[in-house]
């Protein structure tokens, strides 16, 4: 299955893979924060809060890019609209979190910040990717479906 992947998905998930460590330095981080008690943290409900779903989405949004990577080879789709998706999905697990992460970067932060609006930003750039890429699986698969030629069988075979 792996030979049936593109260059550019393989580099791509080459590169989205490489990022892992970034993601589990920042649960080293959290776990630190915890261990620690560190002062602005455990007592600052919305930093805990925010960084938690930092962390999250940034682990989740990479497993999707990673399969939407993939996805984008098993059909067709014209080159820039591929690269919306291809681009769009890892983008979104860069954005979401820093927005997250940045909105609140005083131990002493009550609320969080302007940067908060790159989550909007960045789930907006996840769901349109997704839903494009969603939107041409399923029309992919239809148009699959019509196209195959019903099976028929003779007579003979029938008897059998």
């Amino acid at each position: 299955m792996l030979n049936n992947i593109s260059d550019v998905t393989r580099l791509l998930c080459g590169i989205i893979l490489i990022t892992v460590p970034t993601i589990e330095f920042g649960g080293a981080f959290l776990l630190k924060m915890l261990r620690t008690r560190e002062p602005g943290y455990l007592d600052n409900p919305i930093r805990q809060n925010l960084f938690r779903a930092g962390h999250a989405h940034a682990g989740v949004i990479v497993i999707l890019s990673l399969v939407c990577q993939v996805l984008v080879d098993s059909i067709i789709l014209p080159g820039p609209i591929a690269w919306v998706v291809r681009i769009g999905v890892p983008a979104s697990a860069i954005l979401i979190p820093a927005g997250f992460f940045l909105s609140v970067p005083s131990p002493r932060s009550e609320h969080p910040n302007g940067t908060i609006r790159l989550v909007y930003v960045g789930a907006l750039v996840l769901a349109l990717s997704v839903l494009i890429l969603g939107v041409a699986l399923v029309r992919a698969a239809v148009v699959s479906m019509t196209i195959q030629p019903p099976v028929t069988h003779s007579v003979s075979e029938v008897q059998k």
